[in-house]
Protein backbone atom coordinates (compact mmCIF):
# COMPACT_ATOMS: atom_id res chain seq x y z
CA UNK A 1 0.00 0.00 0.00
CA UNK A 2 2.84 2.92 0.80
CA UNK A 3 4.70 1.32 -2.15
CA UNK A 4 2.01 2.47 -4.78
CA UNK A 5 1.51 5.27 -3.24
CA UNK A 6 4.97 6.60 -3.97
CA UNK A 7 6.30 7.90 -7.01
CA UNK A 8 9.24 5.57 -7.84
CA UNK A 9 7.40 2.40 -7.50
CA UNK A 10 9.94 1.01 -10.74
CA UNK A 11 7.13 0.73 -13.49
CA UNK A 12 5.17 -1.75 -11.06
CA UNK A 13 1.66 0.25 -11.20
CA UNK A 14 -0.78 -1.16 -13.30
CA UNK A 15 -4.09 0.03 -14.53
CA UNK A 16 -7.30 -1.60 -15.85
CA UNK A 17 -9.21 1.85 -16.93
CA UNK A 18 -6.83 2.69 -20.25
CA UNK A 19 -9.05 0.36 -22.29
CA UNK A 20 -12.32 1.63 -21.47
CA UNK A 21 -11.17 5.31 -22.02
CA UNK A 22 -10.27 4.91 -25.07
CA UNK A 23 -13.68 3.09 -26.50
CA UNK A 24 -15.44 6.14 -24.47
CA UNK A 25 -13.46 8.30 -26.29
CA UNK A 26 -14.05 6.42 -29.58
CA UNK A 27 -18.11 6.15 -28.77
CA UNK A 28 -18.56 10.24 -28.54
CA UNK A 29 -16.16 10.67 -31.30
CA UNK A 30 -18.81 8.14 -33.33
CA UNK A 31 -21.39 10.45 -31.75
CA UNK A 32 -20.20 14.04 -32.58
CA UNK A 33 -19.05 12.96 -36.31
CA UNK A 34 -23.28 11.63 -36.64
CA UNK A 35 -24.75 14.79 -35.63
CA UNK A 36 -22.46 16.73 -37.92
CA UNK A 37 -22.50 14.27 -40.90
CA UNK A 38 -26.50 14.01 -40.89
CA UNK A 39 -27.77 17.55 -41.32
CA UNK A 40 -25.63 17.40 -44.36
CA UNK A 41 -26.77 14.61 -45.95
CA UNK A 42 -30.32 15.07 -44.87
CA UNK A 43 -30.61 18.82 -44.27
CA UNK A 44 -34.83 17.75 -44.20
CA UNK A 45 -34.13 16.54 -40.58
CA UNK A 46 -33.64 19.94 -39.08
CA UNK A 47 -36.64 21.35 -37.70
CA UNK A 48 -38.08 24.37 -39.39
CA UNK A 49 -37.79 27.46 -36.79
CA UNK A 50 -40.33 29.33 -38.32
CA UNK A 51 -43.07 29.35 -40.99
CA UNK A 52 -42.90 31.95 -44.12
CA UNK A 53 -46.70 33.72 -44.47
CA UNK A 54 -47.17 35.33 -47.74
CA UNK A 55 -50.68 38.18 -47.21
CA UNK A 56 -51.17 39.90 -50.65
CA UNK A 57 -53.06 43.18 -49.53
CA UNK A 58 -56.33 43.17 -51.56
CA UNK A 59 -56.82 45.33 -55.04
CA UNK A 60 -58.04 48.62 -54.28
CA UNK A 61 -60.98 49.74 -56.38
CA UNK A 62 -60.42 52.17 -59.28
CA UNK A 63 -60.89 55.55 -58.90
CA UNK A 64 -64.27 56.79 -60.87
CA UNK A 65 -63.52 59.79 -62.77
CA UNK A 66 -64.76 62.91 -61.58
CA UNK A 67 -67.25 64.94 -64.19
CA UNK A 68 -65.91 67.55 -65.40
CA UNK A 69 -68.37 70.85 -64.49
CA UNK A 70 -69.28 73.06 -67.90
CA UNK A 71 -71.35 75.58 -67.32
CA UNK A 72 -74.73 75.83 -69.49
CA UNK A 73 -74.19 78.97 -71.04
CA UNK A 74 -70.85 79.87 -71.79
CA UNK A 75 -70.03 83.33 -72.94
CA UNK A 76 -69.17 83.51 -76.84
CA UNK A 77 -65.52 84.84 -77.31
CA UNK A 78 -65.28 87.77 -78.39
CA UNK A 79 -63.34 87.94 -82.25
CA UNK A 80 -61.48 91.32 -82.65
CA UNK A 81 -61.08 92.55 -85.80
CA UNK A 82 -57.77 94.72 -86.52
CA UNK A 83 -57.06 95.81 -90.32
CA UNK A 84 -58.89 92.71 -91.29
CA UNK A 85 -57.11 90.14 -89.74
CA UNK A 86 -57.99 88.33 -86.38
CA UNK A 87 -56.60 89.47 -83.18
CA UNK A 88 -55.77 87.05 -80.71
CA UNK A 89 -57.98 87.49 -77.09
CA UNK A 90 -56.20 89.81 -74.72
CA UNK A 91 -56.71 86.75 -71.70
CA UNK A 92 -57.21 83.09 -71.69
CA UNK A 93 -60.65 82.43 -71.94
CA UNK A 94 -61.49 79.66 -68.91
CA UNK A 95 -64.92 77.63 -70.12
CA UNK A 96 -64.98 76.43 -73.74
CA UNK A 97 -67.51 78.04 -75.70
CA UNK A 98 -70.11 75.40 -77.01
CA UNK A 99 -73.05 77.60 -79.18
CA UNK A 100 -76.51 76.36 -78.58
CA UNK A 101 -77.17 77.17 -82.20
CA UNK A 102 -75.71 77.68 -85.50
CA UNK A 103 -73.12 80.89 -86.27
CA UNK A 104 -74.21 83.18 -89.15
CA UNK A 105 -72.24 82.82 -92.62
CA UNK A 106 -69.07 85.69 -92.03
CA UNK A 107 -68.95 88.29 -94.60
CA UNK A 108 -65.34 88.41 -94.85
CA UNK A 109 -64.20 86.55 -98.22
CA UNK A 110 -61.12 84.67 -99.08
CA UNK A 111 -58.47 86.77 -101.55
CA UNK A 112 -58.36 84.87 -104.71
CA UNK A 113 -55.06 83.97 -105.80
CA UNK A 114 -54.89 84.41 -109.45
CA UNK A 115 -53.10 87.06 -111.40
CA UNK A 116 -53.84 90.39 -110.17
CA UNK A 117 -55.94 89.44 -107.83
CA UNK A 118 -56.57 91.56 -104.64
CA UNK A 119 -57.67 90.38 -101.06
CA UNK A 120 -59.85 92.28 -98.51
CA UNK A 121 -57.35 95.07 -97.78
CA UNK A 122 -56.30 95.56 -101.39
CA UNK A 123 -53.07 94.24 -101.90
CA UNK A 124 -51.21 92.45 -104.35
CA UNK A 125 -51.60 89.09 -105.38
CA UNK A 126 -47.87 87.79 -103.60
CA UNK A 127 -47.76 84.97 -106.16
CA UNK A 128 -47.96 86.37 -109.21
CA UNK A 129 -48.60 83.92 -112.06
CA UNK A 130 -49.88 81.05 -110.05
CA UNK A 131 -53.26 81.39 -111.54
CA UNK A 132 -51.78 80.78 -114.95
CA UNK A 133 -53.36 78.15 -116.91
CA UNK A 134 -50.41 75.36 -117.51
CA UNK A 135 -49.29 74.19 -120.59
CA UNK A 136 -49.95 70.29 -120.67
CA UNK A 137 -47.52 68.85 -123.42
CA UNK A 138 -48.58 64.91 -124.86
CA UNK A 139 -45.91 62.57 -124.66
CA UNK A 140 -44.11 61.62 -127.63
CA UNK A 141 -45.40 58.21 -128.58
CA UNK A 142 -43.60 55.56 -130.90
CA UNK A 143 -44.99 54.24 -134.09
CA UNK A 144 -44.62 51.08 -135.02
CA UNK A 145 -43.93 50.80 -138.83
CA UNK A 146 -44.13 48.02 -141.15
CA UNK A 147 -40.56 45.90 -141.61
CA UNK A 148 -41.76 46.49 -145.37
CA UNK A 149 -42.34 50.18 -145.23
CA UNK A 150 -39.17 50.72 -143.40
CA UNK A 151 -37.45 48.81 -145.61
CA UNK A 152 -37.78 51.44 -148.07
CA UNK A 153 -35.88 53.99 -145.63
CA UNK A 154 -32.79 51.41 -145.88
CA UNK A 155 -29.45 53.60 -146.64
CA UNK A 156 -27.07 51.57 -145.43
CA UNK A 157 -27.10 47.45 -144.96
CA UNK A 158 -24.57 44.93 -143.47
CA UNK A 159 -24.67 41.21 -144.50
CA UNK A 160 -24.43 39.21 -141.51
CA UNK A 161 -21.70 36.59 -141.87
CA UNK A 162 -22.70 32.81 -141.18
CA UNK A 163 -21.34 31.17 -138.49
CA UNK A 164 -18.95 28.53 -138.87
CA UNK A 165 -21.20 26.00 -136.73
CA UNK A 166 -24.26 26.46 -138.23
CA UNK A 167 -22.74 26.00 -141.97
CA UNK A 168 -21.15 22.99 -141.12
CA UNK A 169 -24.33 21.78 -139.61
CA UNK A 170 -26.44 22.48 -142.54
CA UNK A 171 -28.59 25.01 -140.16
CA UNK A 172 -30.66 27.76 -141.49
CA UNK A 173 -33.41 29.79 -140.69
CA UNK A 174 -34.56 33.46 -140.02
CA UNK A 175 -33.82 35.33 -136.97
CA UNK A 176 -36.21 38.00 -136.40
CA UNK A 177 -35.18 41.29 -134.43
CA UNK A 178 -37.28 44.24 -133.20
CA UNK A 179 -35.13 48.08 -132.77
CA UNK A 180 -35.94 51.54 -132.48
CA UNK A 181 -34.94 53.83 -135.51
CA UNK A 182 -34.13 56.89 -133.58
CA UNK A 183 -34.28 60.50 -135.22
CA UNK A 184 -31.52 60.42 -137.07
CA UNK A 185 -31.74 57.18 -138.60
CA UNK A 186 -29.46 54.95 -136.54
CA UNK A 187 -30.28 51.48 -134.97
CA UNK A 188 -31.59 51.70 -130.84
CA UNK A 189 -32.36 49.21 -128.90
CA UNK A 190 -31.91 45.98 -130.71
CA UNK A 191 -32.97 42.70 -129.37
CA UNK A 192 -34.28 39.41 -130.40
CA UNK A 193 -37.68 38.28 -130.98
CA UNK A 194 -37.20 35.13 -132.66
CA UNK A 195 -34.94 32.37 -134.58
CA UNK A 196 -32.23 29.93 -133.77
CA UNK A 197 -29.93 30.83 -131.08
CA UNK A 198 -26.72 29.98 -132.50
CA UNK A 199 -27.75 32.66 -135.80
CA UNK A 200 -28.85 35.30 -133.04
CA UNK A 201 -25.54 36.86 -132.46
CA UNK A 202 -24.91 37.58 -135.76
CA UNK A 203 -27.44 39.09 -136.89
CA UNK A 204 -27.06 41.58 -133.72
CA UNK A 205 -23.77 42.04 -135.18
CA UNK A 206 -24.93 43.00 -138.60
CA UNK A 207 -28.18 44.58 -138.00
CA UNK A 208 -26.27 46.86 -135.54
CA UNK A 209 -24.48 48.97 -138.11
CA UNK A 210 -27.87 49.80 -140.86
CA UNK A 211 -28.98 53.08 -141.47
CA UNK A 212 -32.09 54.57 -142.50
CA UNK A 213 -33.36 57.96 -143.56
CA UNK A 214 -35.53 59.86 -140.78
CA UNK A 215 -39.13 58.45 -140.96
CA UNK A 216 -41.20 62.32 -141.13
CA UNK A 217 -44.29 62.92 -139.71
CA UNK A 218 -46.12 66.19 -140.34
CA UNK A 219 -42.43 67.25 -141.49
CA UNK A 220 -40.71 66.30 -137.90
CA UNK A 221 -38.26 63.50 -137.53
CA UNK A 222 -39.70 60.57 -135.16
CA UNK A 223 -38.29 57.89 -133.56
CA UNK A 224 -40.56 54.06 -134.49
CA UNK A 225 -40.28 50.86 -133.58
CA UNK A 226 -40.02 48.31 -136.81
CA UNK A 227 -38.93 44.71 -137.19
CA UNK A 228 -36.18 43.37 -138.91
CA UNK A 229 -35.88 39.85 -140.27
CA UNK A 230 -32.28 38.75 -141.29
CA UNK A 231 -32.79 35.47 -143.61
CA UNK A 232 -29.74 32.81 -143.11
CA UNK A 233 -29.86 30.29 -146.08
CA UNK A 234 -27.27 27.78 -147.46
CA UNK A 235 -27.05 27.44 -151.49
Amino acid sequence: MFEDSTFESTGKIRTRSRGWMIATFVFNAAILLALILIPLIYPEALPSFSSIILLEAPTPPPEQPKPIARPEHAPAPQQQMQGGRLQAPPTIPQHVYIPGKPEPPTQDTVAALGDGGTGPAGNANPFPGHGANPVIREAEQKRHVSSGVMSGYLVYKVIPTYPAIPREIRLSGTVVLQATIGKTGAIENLRVFSGPQMLQQAALNAVAQWRYRPYLLNGQPVEVETTINVEFTLQ
